[in-house]
């Protein structure tokens, strides 16, 4: 098939793609998500190819030699992966406009990335990166290819200096690091397994104030109801991949949370106590079973960021998203969307809106392609007059 530029595999079993796919030689969009693909696939000779979208597989690793032949890439869409680490010479893609590695393992960046000329989206969330503070992530794409430049003429940090533990971090200890409370401020018991969190972790604190909580990859079915203890301090809550069904009115009284992490859960519904968290900028609800949008959302003015991909979201409502003023970051990836309002074109705050992955029809993915401020163009240009 000589001429065929658009090749859609999405959704299948696959677990390689052979390299005489290369010898397509008009193929510029490939669609691999939702594989089991372990490897970005080799394409010696692909000279056109320009989108490669191979997010929610189980690849580890990116290639260097693999990268050196995608030179003509402008999308690279690798989300909810396994990839440790980016290599240096992710420089090749010289073309790279749009770069997706939001959910994956990487803890650290090459700040060679800062010199990708093109490059406007860089989607990074739900990493554990440790030289990369959050507050940065939040600020978009250009900010952060700025500080990565920066800090090429730095040299790395010396053996004595630890880097910043972040949220996201997940040390694995087996047992209450009491000094981790005191200096870092980060009550973690992470990666367990556990069905319920021990009376020891709690009893630990102390006085100590904590501002982070990590409970991150456990068996809970619940919150955990002494977390309410940490009220006067807590603003960063972890409780990823669990087996969490409902918000408990704990939560809703932990009023200076600003990071909320629920995603892998079995969340179908939040609280509308949860209004009283005034200061939540970022929530994390990917990975759940909503198949509405949670409405509360609508009523917290100070969110930056909603995480809501990979749920069964059917609708939206543009007039009261409008409402959220400081709202920068909108992912709606693989929901139920069949139609997108046009009215959520005057959202103009919006720097990253990210709707792939849903049934509707319009707007198409050579609109979607071209980044948010584009979509929002396209959607205004759509409202009835």
């Amino acid at each position: 098939m000589k001429s065929l530029r658009q090749l859609d595999c999405t959704k299948n079993y696959l677990e390689t793609v052979p390299p005489k796919l290369a010898s397509m030689a008009s193929l510029e969009q490939l669609y691999l998500r939702k594989n089991k693909l372990r490897a970005l696939p080799e394409f010696p000779s692909c000279k056109l190819l320009k989108e490669l979208h191979a997010g929610e597989n189980q690849i580890e690793m990116l290639n260097a030699e693999n990268l050196k032949q995608l030179s003509s890439l402008c999308v690279l869409e690798l989300r909810d992966n396994k990839i440790k680490a980016v290599p240096e010479e992710i420089t090749v893609l010289q073309k790279l406009e749009r770069l997706d590695l939001a959910n994956n393992d990487i803890s650290r960046l090459p700040y060679t990335l800062g010199n990708l000329p093109q490059l406007k989206f860089l989607a990074l969330e739900g990493n554990p990166l440790r030289t990369i503070r959050r507050d940065l992530l939040q600020k978009g794409t250009q900010e952060l290819l700025k500080y990565l430049r920066s800090k090429i003429q730095d040299d790395a940090p010396g053996p004595s200096e630890e880097p910043p533990v972040t949220a996201m971090t997940l040390p694995s200890q087996s047992k209450v690091n009491i000094h981790v409370i005191t200096t870092l401020k980060l009550l973690e018991y992470s990666d367990k397994q556990a069905a319920e969190i021990p009376g020891a972790v709690f009893d630990a604190v102390g006085s100590n104030p904590v501002a982070t909580v990590n409970f991150s990859k456990n068996q809970l079915r619940e919150i955990p109801p002494r977390l309410v203890e940490l009220k006067d301090s807590v603003c960063d809550v972890s409780l990823g991949f669990n087996k969490i069904s409902s918000i408990s009115s704990e939560l809703c009284l932990l009023q200076k949370l600003t990071h909320l992490d629920l995603r892998n859960n079995v969340l179908t519904a939040l609280p509308e106590e949860m209004e009283a968290l005034k200061r939540l900028h970022t929530i994390n609800l990917a990975f759940n079973r909503f198949k509405v949008f949670p409405s509360v959302l609508y009523h917290l003015p100070a969110l930056e960021t909603i995480l809501l991909s990979n749920n069964q979201v059917g609708s939206i409502d543009p007039v009261q998203l409008k409402g959220l003023d400081k709202l920068g970051t909108l992912d709606l990836q693989n929901n139920d969307l069949l139609q997108v309002p046009p009215e959520l074109g005057n959202c103009e705050n919006l720097r990253s809106l990210l709707l792939e992955g849903n049934p509707f029809r319009t707007p198409r993915a050579a609109v979607l392609a071209k980044g948010t401020a584009a979509v929002l163009e396209y959607l205004r240009s759509r409202i009835p007059s």
